[in-house]
């Protein structure tokens, strides 16, 4: 059960992320997928990085999008994405 949910949040923080980010167009839903859970980790780590914690569902869920919004820029920055 924790799985699903895990996949179907990471999507939707996949989503997110790649509409403010302009790229929702090149991404399917497995690639939403994928962004959305390693940018959740990534922005996790970073928010570690620098000394914040988010301990509240929302803190969490806007770490979780900044941080598959960073991925996005990492992938741009690497021509992956566009």
């Amino acid at each position: 059960m924790n799985l699903i949910i895990a996949l179907i949040v990471g999507g939707i923080v996949g989503w997110l992320a790649s509409l403010f980010m302009k790229t929702n167009s090149q991404m399917g839903i497995i690639a939403n997928v994928v962004v959305g859970i390693a940018g959740s980790a990534l922005g996790r780590w970073l928010a570690s990085e620098i000394g914040l914690a988010a301990y509240r569902p929302l803190a969490s869920f806007i770490v979780a999008v900044l941080g598959a919004m960073v991925l996005i820029l990492i992938l741009k920055g690497l021509r992956f994405l566009k």
